[in-house]
């Protein structure tokens, strides 16, 4: 917009110019801003186009244009060649889209039900392709110059070839309430009608092309690319298609003054830059001189995204020094139409019978080498044309009318603007106050018209205006390689509003193949893994992270890893949830495997010592220890390990009541058997003393056994209790995440667990503190030391038992409360038996009640 600006302020001021326009009158106006403007700008084209006609439309076409424009170094102020003659080469499609105009306007004539009674004419003129030539030209349209086309003033202009011009002569005329009909003007901002109210264009708005890119680029999966822009409003629409999981490596602005520096800049960042896909927001000359550095560079394999201003452009197409660079493009085009009879028109256009006709001349100079008159306008040395010279039955660009583009769109706005002027003139009701004279036709009426204008195409479509803008419809083209070397355009898809509609089978990419480029900043992460974005990098860039256990990811480029339900759990490669596989302490497995033959192994020890002690019954070894509490403490062992057992295998309910209640029972049986082996103990030490020889009858035999069976049945009662009203049931623990379930007996009431618990502790203790007393009584086999000995094992393992138990995670738990089991029954087997046994069978000469007796 700096150049805007300038442009803007150089010329001697807005205000004043629309000041003079309102107040000096028209003409008086064009006057001033032309005095201003033409001592720096030079003079536009002289040459214009105009027929005479009740009403006239006025026409503004960029019919010529400089090719190499000259590079600026803004030190001081641009001056610009004068537009005339052929100092500017002339652009065969906009001298198309020229006649397209002169077409409508001569077909509405001959329609007798459009402006019946009233001669439409024209008044055309050369913008130049620089918009103060543009705006210098629109004032003398309107203004009624008589040194230009017409001395009378045209109410509406059909014109405006881009953005910036659109936007000058809207903001201008804007206070006269002229309307103007662009036929290329696209940029959104002109879709404001608070800015612009008197703007209408038959082009859509940018913003429809720039979203149907980002579309395609998304549906590709292209979300690392470029992006090569004009400096102007049309090049701001790149801005649109970032975002949305699209995004730009880089953007390069290129100006139309330093064009040919821009374009080798331009250049060398495409050559070095990782993306494939670029986006191209320029006109046709730009992106020629773009394409031609990158073929000095051999830079090939890019897929270049066109916009609508050079998709379709011929001179690219036939340009086959660029037909490496550029084979492959994909792009939005202006949507084709066809307007029957133009061919014909334009096949019969001849100089004779055109003699006024400027650009024809100068057109039939370029193409024949000949000139149609004697007196040519500047090329006198051209040999005089022979009268056979004709575009009847000759295949060239300027005649080819299969894909209509901006032409239509110039044919459309004639339309728009002669049913504008059919509804102001026309007096459906009779009504003569309301109606306009054609010689009397003011801007503001034609412009209130305008707004509801509703159009049948010739393709039977309803062309209306949405405010400034039509609905939005565009096609997709593809350029392919041909045998003779050169480019053809091939349509692929449509876009319909924001609907895109795509035949990918037919595109051929830059690569050559069908196989769709690749252009991405990383590649998408696959399932199981997720985005992790980079610092400071755009959020293109990412790392893959595989997800955490128990989460997955099942699609490609996932951001973020969901988390499985509580009975499910990740598989190997995060891609799915899958059942948690139960998990419980089994017989096959190493630890219950090993547990299990330690608990056998116990249980065969205390057998094989059972047998020792039964063989050798009648020993006083074995008659000295109680050998009646001996026998029933080694069943009570044997229970002890094989218990152990019950806490193996897969917990079911009876399992669960029963492994705990037997564990319980087992423990206090033997307990109660040592307790009172150590209370004979003392008791039979104690009845040596003086007046204590009735302690000995409360310690028969009868009443050792019956103390037994009574601590046995305070557990048993006990564990009665807590399994009627809350036992351990089989629950599935889903607290410790892992992609197993443990299977295990929940304890319902942690009270009869910790009675049965502490129950055997009070045995036990009450043992070890009677056996500890008892260590120091006189007797060469004071089996009371080797019982306090056993305890202090038992308490300890079951001591450290609890917080082991407490900590250990899932199947742990039982291995844990198994060990503790066989520990102590292990510590009281080897503790109390093993000096015996040892006695028995290895030292049978200390077996003997002497050696038992001796102090």
């Amino acid at each position: 917009m700096s150049r805007l600006a300038w442009f803007l302020t150089r010329w001697s001021s807005s205000a004043c110019c629309l000041w003079l326009l309102s107040v000096g009158g028209r003409q008086a106006g064009v006057a001033a801003v032309q005095a201003a403007a033409c001592s720096r700008w030079g003079a536009p084209s002289d040459q214009s186009l105009s027929q005479d006609g009740d009403v006239i439309i006025g026409g503004i076409f960029n019919l010529h244009y400089r090719p190499s424009p000259v590079e600026k170094d803004f030190i001081k102020l641009p001056h610009y060649e004068p537009c005339t003659g052929y100092s500017h080469i002339l652009d065969l499609e906009s001298l198309k889209n020229m006649y397209a105009m002169t077409f409508a306007v001569e077909e509405i004539n001959r329609n007798s039900t459009l402006l019946p009674g009233v001669k439409l004419g024209y008044s055309i003129a050369d913008g130049c392709s620089r918009y103060p030539w543009a705006l210098q030209v629109a004032l003398s349209l309107i203004g009624g110059d008589t040194r230009r086309c017409s001395a009378r003033p045209v109410p509406l202009l059909i014109g405006a070839s881009s953005s910036t011009t659109g936007i000058v002569l809207s903001r201008i005329l804007g206070p006269l309430s002229v309307p103007i009909i662009s036929y290329m003007a696209s940029c959104p901002c002109l879709s404001d009608r608070a800015k612009f109210p008197n703007f209408f264009r038959t082009i859509p708005s940018d913003i429809y092309q720039a979203r149907a890119m980002a579309r395609l680029a998304i549906r590709f999966h292209w979300t690392w690319i470029g992006a090569v822009i004009v400096n102007n409003d049309y090049g701001h629409l790149a801005e649109e298609i970032q975002g949305k999981g699209v995004c730009l490596e880089f953007i390069e602005t290129v100006h139309r003054e330093t064009i040919r520096g821009d374009a080798r800049r331009t250049a060398l960042t495409i050559q070095a830059s990782s993306a494939r896909v670029i986006l191209i927001f320029c006109w046709y000359t730009d992106t020629k001189n773009i394409f031609l550095e990158l073929a000095k560079r051999n830079v090939t394999g890019r897929q270049f995204l066109a916009s609508e201003a050079w998709s379709t452009s011929d001179d690219l197409l036939q340009d086959v020094r660029i037909s490496k660079v550029a084979s492959g493009v994909l792009g939005v085009a202006i949507k084709s139409s066809q307007i029957p009879g133009f061919e014909t028109y334009l096949r019969y256009l001849h100089p004779v019978h055109r003699p006024h006709d400027g650009f024809l001349r100068e057109f039939w100079e370029n193409e024949f080498g000949c000139s149609p008159e004697e007196n040519s306008l500047q090329r006198a040395s051209l040999p005089p044309c022979g009268g056979n010279e004709s575009l009847v039955g000759i295949q060239h660009s300027f005649t080819d009318t299969s894909t209509l583009r901006v032409a239509y769109n110039v044919y459309l706005a004639v339309y728009a603007a002669a049913h504008a002027l059919h509804s102001l003139i026309s007096c459906p009701n009779m009504n003569t106050s309301i109606c306009s004279s054609p010689n009397h036709i003011k801007s503001l009426e034609l412009l209130q018209q305008l707004n509801k204008v509703k159009v049948t195409t010739p393709e039977g479509e309803m062309f209306y205006f949405q405010g400034a803008d039509i609905p939005a419809k565009y096609d997709l083209i593809n350029w392919q390689n041909t045998p003779d070397g050169h480019l053809k355009l091939v349509l692929v898809g449509r876009v319909n509003g924001f609907d895109v509609h795509l035949n990918e089978s037919a595109i051929q990419w830059s690569t050559g193949s069908s196989q769709v480029p690749v252009s991405v900043c990383t590649e998408s992460c696959r399932p199981g893994t997720r985005m992790a974005t980079r610092r400071g990098e755009p959020v293109c860039c990412f790392d893959c992270i595989l997800c955490a256990e128990g989460e997955i990811s099942n699609k490609t480029g996932s951001a973020h890893c969901g988390r499985c339900p509580s009975e499910f759990w990740s598989n190997d490669d995060r891609t799915a949830c899958i059942p948690r596989q139960l998990d419980f302490l089994s017989f096959n497995e190493t630890l219950g495997i090993t547990l299990t033959t330690a608990a056998m192994s116990g249980a065969t020890v205390t057998t094989a010592v059972f047998v020792v002690f039964v063989y050798y019954r009648q020993t006083p070894m074995v008659r000295a220890n109680n050998a009646e509490l001996s026998f029933l403490l080694l069943l009570s062992l044997k229970l002890c390990f094989l218990c152990s057992l019950v806490f193996i295998g897969r917990p079911s309910v009876w399992n669960c009541r029963f492994q705990q209640a037997a564990f319980g029972i087992s423990f206090v049986l033997c307990i109660s058997c040592l307790l009172v082996k150590t209370m004979v103990v003392l008791a039979v030490f104690r009845s040596a003393r003086p007046g204590a020889e009735a302690l000995m009858k409360w310690f028969g035999p009868g009443q050792q056994r019956g103390s037994v069976f009574v601590f046995t049945c305070v557990q048993i009662i006990i564990c009665a209790v807590w399994l009627s009203l809350s036992p351990p049931v089989p629950q599935q623990d889903l607290g410790f995440q892992g992609s197993r379930v443990t299977l295990k007996c929940a304890m319902a009431s942690v009270l009869g667990f910790s009675l049965v618990l502490g129950y055997i502790g009070l045995l036990a203790c009450t043992c070890l503190l009677l056996a500890f007393l008892a260590r120091k009584l006189p007797d060469n086999f004071n089996e009371a030391k080797l019982i306090a000995f056993s305890m202090l094992i038992f308490c300890a393992v079951w001591v450290a038992f609890v917080p082991a138990y407490v900590s250990s995670p899932g199947k742990y738990v039982v291995a844990v409360e198994i060990f503790a089991i066989l520990a102590s029954s292990y510590g009281l087997l080897l503790c109390i038996f093993a000096p015996k046994c040892f006695i028995i069978l290895l030292r049978p000469e200390k077996n003997t009640k002497k050696c038992l007796m001796a102090r």
